[in-house]
C-alpha cells in the first residue's frame, strides 16, 4: 500500500520518509531551528521529510514533568507549517484533541499505551486524516491487525504501524526485528521509530535512554525494508524538556542520514 501525503509517497517500497523533530513543543526558537536544520539537511540529501513533535505529553512519568505548552504549541506548530512548507505529525491523547489539531496536522498519532483505546481509534479514522499507530510495549506485532482494523472499520485506510521497542521486564525495551516483517505483511507501511525503542522506561522519576543503539537498531530496520524512520531529534537532548536521555542530537543526524540511506537504496534498487 502507497500512502500519498503532498508529495510524498509513503510505502515499504518506496525510498524511506524521515519523521523527525523533537519530542515536544519547548519553545518557538527551538523548534523553528530545528525544523529549519532538518529541512536544509532532507532537501540536501532528497529525503521526504515530515516534522514531529507532540503539542503536549498525557504520559510523563511524575506529575512535575513538563506537559506542554498550552495553546502556543498548537500555534508554533501551524506557523512551521506555513513557514518551512513541511506536513506535520502529532500526538492525540483524546477525541477531543482532533479537534485542536485538524487544521495543521497531516498525520495524527495514538501513542503507544493508548493503541488499544476503541473510542481514540475511531475517532481518529473518522478524521480522515493519516493515522500513525504506535505498536503498544505490550503487544506483539501480529495484534495490529486488531487494532488497525478499529480504523480501517471507518472507512480510513490511511494507516502507518510503528515500532517502538517492546517491554523485556521491567525498565528494559528491546527490538524484534521479525515484528517488522510481520506488520509489513498486514499491507500496511511500517515505521521504525529508533530513538524511543532505546528508551529506559521510568528510570526513577523519568525515562532514561541508550541513545549509542539509535544508528545500528535505524540500520538493522531499514535493511528489512521499511516505508519510514522516526527519529526524536533535538539541538541539545541533555537539555531538553522530555525524552532527554534519548533523542538524537541534530548535529549526528546528517551523518546517520547519509549511511541509512546508502542501505535504504541497496535494498529498494533506486
Amino acid at each position: 500500500m502507497t500512502i500519498n501525503l503532498n508529495n510524498i509517497k509513503i510505502s515499504n517500497k518506496n525510498p524511506f520518509v524521515l519523521i523527525a523533530g523533537p519530542c515536544v513543543v519547548e519553545n518557538r526558537k527551538m523548534i523553528f531551528h530545528t525544523a529549519q536544520q532538518i529541512k536544509k539537511i532532507t532537501s540536501e540529501l532528497k529525503i521526504p521529510f515530515i516534522f514531529k513533535a507532540s503539542f503536549k505529553k498525557a504520559n510523563r512519568t511524575s506529575v512535575v514533568s513538563f506537559s506542554g505548552l498550552g495553546d502556543e504549541a498548537l500555534n508554533i506548530l501551524s506557523d512551521v507549517k506555513k513557514e518551512f512548507d513541511l506536513p506535520i505529525l502529532t500526538d492525540i491523547h483524546s477525541p477531543e484533541d482532533i479537534n485542536q489539531v485538524k487544521d495543521f496536522a497531516d498525520i495524527i498519532q495514538i501513542p503507544a499505551f493508548l493503541c488499544r483505546q476503541t473510542e481514540l481509534l475511531i475517532a481518529a479514522g473518522n478524521s480522515k486524516k493519516i493515522v500513525n499507530i504506535k505498536k503498544g510495549q505490550f503487544l506483539a506485532p501480529e495484534d495490529m491487525e486488531y487494532v488497525s482494523g478499529k480504523i480501517k472499520a471507518t472507512g480510513n485506510n490511511k494507516i502507518l504501524l510503528t515500532e517502538r521497542g517492546a517491554s523485556f521486564g521491567y525498565h528494559n525495551l528491546v527490538v524484534d526485528m521479525k515484528g517488522l516483517v510481520i506488520m509489513k505483511d498486514l499491507n500496511y507501511p511500517v515505521v521504525m521509530d529508533a530513538t524511543h525503542s532505546v528508551q529506559i522506561p521510568s528510570d526513577g522519576e523519568k525515562s532514561g535512554g541508550n541513545p549509542k543503539f539509535i544508528l545500528p537498531l535505524t540500520k538493522a530496520a531499514i535493511a528489512i525494508g521499511i516505508s519510514s524512520l522516526f527519529l526524536e531529534v533535538h539541538p541539545e537532548p541533555s537539555k531538553a524538556l522530555s525524552d532527554a536521555a534519548s533523542q538524537l542530537p541534530l548535529s549526528e543526524l546528517k551523518k546517520l542520514l547519509i549511511e541509512v540511506q546508502k542501505i535504504d537504496k541497496a535494498v529498494k534498487n533506486y
